[in-house]
């Protein structure tokens, strides 16, 4: 007796030691991965053992929320705000980079002594100020864009064997990508410990979403299944495989104990659904809960978060910046105010906590300036108020069949009194752009891809599509282009602009056309597997604020087609374009912008 009360003081001392230091926090993201997509939740397909074991012993919300896609799911989880207020409701045209006025998970952790570190997509700017190594992240090892392949990435890469930003220059590395993004990972875990320095790693993964590509290996373990599913299904398992192991090397460091351990996923299921969907309706893209409630698992065992816990109060992706800091015991800037709030509570099994119902609201906002009501999900913990005007009991009902609008018009007014309320305060940021800045001292040069291009249509947003020359349509005469990037000169100056049909990695002339590139495995064809069109682009153009300044001819052995002009500092729209013997424009799917001097 007397051995086991000594025992119980020592493990509560070693607690209190453990919860005495900052805790590291490691968060897995992972893309296009649903509710319904691991086996532990009910999938009797998929194989997740590594998450599964992760959620028999960890605090669990089963009532998690995020946007219906990626970008808006990313910018409220590392800004603690509503991502139509971050300036991030769309994945493309400029609608995606988190305003530089927002925090980061990066940024608040560095502010409260920590290093840190991000691994894979982050999908919320390629250019200053947006990047994560402008936004407090110390380590940095990403492609480009949302995800591997899309335009803002380096040339020709697909999921195995590419080339990824790392701390801003280009590193070239072997294997399949999540595997690289998680040893990457490990090595900053390693690298962190070794120096004592409290951590955040923040692994984020491109995987499951498509092109569909993963090693044969996982696909095999589908075989009995069509290629679609063995190959979205196989990426998971190899983000199992991946977990598992990094959970592995935090014991063997003697670490586990007091490192914050969060899984979760962004949107919900892209391809999974045809299996199984958790009972939901909807999938990625839906304002349906089955597009935007996700897995959140949440491992602390110094806290007492190693048993398995399962809380369904309603939470969002807005709580996990306030929650994080609460855990880590730091805080925001002082005239920073979060849309969320902590859920620690929520997560630790020994509080009996008394929560208060709220209001959440989501919404798929895929187009260049918000729509009220679009796709729009107003939730309560009993209600779903879908579009103004569907109403569902999540609780009696969470298939969302049976619409009950006209059973509780008290419920439906309540509900969009707040919604509309919400709307009137962010309505007036719509209109202010994301500004991708040119000439700042810290970013001299900037490159600018068309998949920021802010227009009405969809821009050339994949490798895929600028191979094909997107855009330019032979039987279509005396096309304009129409989109502009929204630009920021920081100073007055002299600056180049070159203007680019393949990009600066590629090295090739503006008339050529280019070999498809080898193919990977997968359900997918891998974008550089498609030939590279030639365009029969006649001469170049400098457009500015709607104005026309300068053009050249285009020659045989062109790589790029520079402008030198004065600009003002000051906002600007820039739409330097190509046009083609026929009169049509095209916008320059690449654009390097250099600061020259004063």
């Amino acid at each position: 007796m007397k051995q086991l009360f000594l025992a119980a003081i020592i493990t509560a001392l070693s607690c209190t030691s453990l919860l005495a230091a900052k805790p590291n926090v490691v968060l897995v993201i992972t893309d296009d991965q649903g509710y319904g997509d691991l086996a532990c939740y009910g999938n009797p397909v998929i194989k997740t053992p590594n998450i599964d074991k992760l959620a028999s012993e960890s605090s669990q919300l089963s009532n998690y929320h995020v946007a219906p896609t990626c970008s808006p799911t990313r910018a409220a989880l590392q800004s603690g705000h509503w991502t139509d207020r971050a300036g991030a409701w769309h994945t493309i045209m400029g609608r995606s980079m988190l305003r530089a006025e927002e925090a980061t998970l990066g940024q608040l952790l560095k502010d409260n002594g920590y290093v840190t570190g991000m691994f894979g997509k982050w999908h919320l700017g390629d250019n200053y100020p947006y990047r994560p190594e402008d936004r407090g992240y110390d380590e940095v090892y990403r492609h480009g864009g949302g995800g591997v392949g899309q335009t803002p990435d380096l040339w020709d890469n697909a999921y195995f064997d590419g080339q990824y930003f790392h701390n801003g220059k280009i590193a070239p590395a072997k294997g399949f990508c999540t595997d690289v993004f998680f040893r990457q990972a490990n090595q900053f875990i390693r690298d962190s410990v070794k120096k004592n320095e409290p951590f955040f790693a923040y692994i984020s993964t491109n995987a499951p979403h498509g092109p569909l590509h993963c090693p044969q290996n996982y696909m095999d373990m589908y075989a009995d299944q069509n290629a679609n599913i063995a190959a979205f299904f196989g990426m998971i398992t190899n983000v199992d495989d991946n977990v598992g192991k990094t959970r592995k090397l935090l014991d063997e460091l003697g670490v586990a104990d007091n490192t914050i351990f969060i899984f979760t996923t962004d949107n919900g299921t892209a391809t999974g659904g045809s299996v199984f969907n958790a009972g939901m309706r909807g999938k990625k893209g839906s304002e349906y809960d089955g597009g935007h409630r996700v897995p959140f698992m949440c491992y602390w065992p110094a806290a007492g978060m190693n048993k398995k816990h399962v809380n369904d109060r309603l939470t969002h992706a807005v709580d996990v910046a306030p929650t994080l800091l609460e855990m880590t015991g730091g805080s925001a800037p002082a005239n920073y105010t979060f849309d969320g709030k902590s859920i620690r509570a929520l997560l630790d099994p020994a509080v009996d906590v008394d929560w208060a119902d709220r209001y959440l609201v989501t919404d798929s906002q895929r187009v260049r300036d918000p729509r009220k009501w679009k796709q729009t999900a107003v939730m309560s913990q009993q209600w779903r108020l879908i579009n103004g005007k569907e109403l569902y009991d999540i609780q009696k009902d969470p298939g969302q069949k049976n619409n009950i609008a006209k059973d509780h018009p008290d419920v439906v007014a309540k509900m969009t009194a707040f919604y509309d309320g919400w709307w009137a305060e962010l309505e007036p940021t719509f209109a202010v752009p994301t500004e991708i800045y040119i000439g700042h001292p810290d970013a001299p040069e900037a490159s600018l891809t068309a998949h920021d291009w802010i227009q009405s249509s969809y821009p050339p947003w994949n490798q895929g599509h600028i191979r094909s020359g997107d855009g330019y349509n032979a039987k279509k005469q005396n096309v304009k282009h129409e989109g502009h990037w929204a630009v920021k000169v920081i100073r007055d100056g002299t600056y180049e602009v070159s203007l680019r049909r393949w990009p600066v990695e590629a090295d090739q002339s503006i008339l050529t056309n280019l070999p498809p590139g080898a193919d990977v495995p997968g359900a997918s064809k891998a974008m550089r597997a498609r030939p590279g069109v030639a365009l029969p682009i006649a001469s170049a153009t400098l457009r500015i604020d709607g104005k026309d300044l300068e053009s050249k001819p285009v020659s045989s052995d062109a790589h790029e087609v520079t402008f030198t002009t004065k600009l003002k500092a000051g906002s600007r729209q820039l739409s330097p374009l190509f046009v083609m013997d026929d009169g049509s424009e095209l916008g320059a799917y690449y654009v390097v912008v250099r600061y020259v001097g004063d």
